[in-house]
């Protein structure tokens, strides 16, 4: 697995995503880019995104922030992140968006690998 390519998104798991919706749009001035209801609502900050996602959406996660790294490939991740000392928590095939690795550092903070749709599975 080579080193990222960007930083895909960082999100919040948000217990009310309708109400911290209202909050980032008035209060910072973000611009929704993406929304499915409540589940999931993002927004496009330079070439980053940052969205709010619901308890289910954001699962592992149930709290927090996850930073959210695109890859081209999932090769050799699991035994790199094992060998670093972190756990794979597992692979969520999300259809035509793609694929998600999550995974949890040393220290218990979730992290997600994302590879879009098209390029080689795990």
């Amino acid at each position: 697995m080579e080193s990222p390519k960007r930083l895909q998104n960082v999100f919040v798991v948000a217990e009310r995503p309708a109400e911290l919706h209202a909050f980032y749009t008035s209060a910072l001035g973000l611009a929704l880019k993406f929304r499915d209801e409540d589940r999931w609502i993002q927004y496009g900050v330079g070439p980053a995104n940052v969205a709010l996602a619901c308890r289910e959406e954001a699962a592992p996660a149930q709290s927090g922030l996850v930073m959210v790294f695109e890859v081209d490939d999932f090769a050799g991740a699991e035994a790199r992140i094992a060998a670093a000392g972190g756990t794979v928590l597992g692979t969520r095939d999300m259809g035509s968006h793609g694929a998600v690795v999550s995974l949890r550092d040393p220290e218990g903070n979730i992290v997600q690998l994302f590879k879009r749709q098209g390029t080689p599975a795990p």
